[in-house]
């Protein structure tokens, strides 16, 4: 795992405490890309399942994640995608 995906991943889980959390650095997959190169950060997708996403919304769920994150989204990240879900859609998933 790159240093930023470490950074990324201790900043989800103090501050969401996850109950799954799986972190893929696909900056890659972007080599060359401008804006990349401009920012220096780089491209990221992100599963993570918290309790403290019980009842919110999906834009309420990325607001979370993205104050979690803070500063690393103007310094470590260019893009990052997500998969946000509550422990009890996880689990209701799991079982159909």
């Amino acid at each position: 795992m790159s240093a930023r995906a470490e950074r990324i991943e201790r900043r989800l889980r103090e501050t969401l405490a996850p109950t799954y959390l799986e972190i893929v650095d696909d900056s890659h997959s972007h080599a060359g890309h401008a804006g990349a190169v401009q920012s220096g950060g780089g491209h990221f997708f992100a599963t993570i399942v918290s309790p403290s996403f019980e009842g919110l919304t999906l834009v309420a769920r990325h607001k979370r994640v993205y104050e979690a994150l803070g500063d690393l989204m103007k310094s470590d990240i260019h893009a990052f995608s997500m998969k946000v879900i509550a422990p009890s859609e996880y689990q209701n998933k799991g079982s159909s």
